[in-house]
């Protein structure tokens, strides 16, 4: 039980994270180099982690390790299967506008839980850390890193609802649309890193345009 319990935090820590070498993994999980090395190449044998060399800018190449394809299926997906299998359903029956239509449906619905949370709060960082822990809770393990007084990163180590994006990609455009619309015309939002483009992850830089004017 302990042993798949470090599995899952050892997962759970380089989908959050990246890639990472075992050191700087065991100093964040508290446990011995050896230990997480170990528990490493356990799951490097289930073909749920690989490992590569990265050029270091003194001395040797580091041994950086992290999630397969596989191991990244471990995460929840929302039922991938059943989403495009009603997508196909919904662009057979009705065609694209009605595939429209719904996209549509689904974003006013969005923007309207998000306004009601996000209009609590006068701050950009209030908005963005209520953004993120919104998105956390819809299962995109999402982050908020603060860049300077007037720019944040909000950052979504997954997406669970990838295999509906990938087949279309308006459920992306739709999601941008609704941060944009719910932060306010004050401010501006900019995807800066996106999965379907190879990126490990979606991140999006979020900052206030009068700052970013001066």
């Amino acid at each position: 039980m302990e042993q798949m319990k470090n599995i899952d935090t050892i997962l759970a820590k380089l989908k959050n994270q990246g890639a990472m070498t075992s050191a700087s993994l065991a100093k964040a999980l508290d446990m011995t180099s050896m230990g997480a090395r170990q528990h490493l190449l356990r799951l490097e044998k289930k073909q749920l982690v690989s490992h590569f060399l990265q050029k270091a800018t003194v001395g040797r190449p580091k041994q950086m390790w992290q999630l397969t394809e596989l191991g990244h299926k471990r995460f929840p997906d929302r039922h991938a299967d059943l989403t495009l299998q009603l997508l196909d359903s919904v662009n057979t029956v009705f065609g694209e506008q009605g595939l429209a239509q719904l996209i549509s449906a689904r974003e006013q619905q969005m923007l309207e839980k998000y306004q009601t949370v996000l209009g609590a709060y006068a701050t950009l960082e209030g908005k963005v850390s209520a953004l993120a822990h919104i998105r956390n809770e819809e299962g995109y393990m999402a982050s908020v890193e603060k860049m300077s007084s007037h720019e944040y990163l909000l950052i979504e180590n997954h997406c669970p609802i990838c295999a509906a994006a990938i087949q279309c990609q308006s459920f992306c455009r739709s999601e941008l649309a609704i941060f944009q619309q719910c932060l306010g015309k004050n401010y501006s939002v900019e995807r800066s890193e996106y999965l379907l483009t190879g990126d490990r992850r979606c991140a999006y830089k979020i900052f206030n345009k009068a700052s970013a004017d001066g």
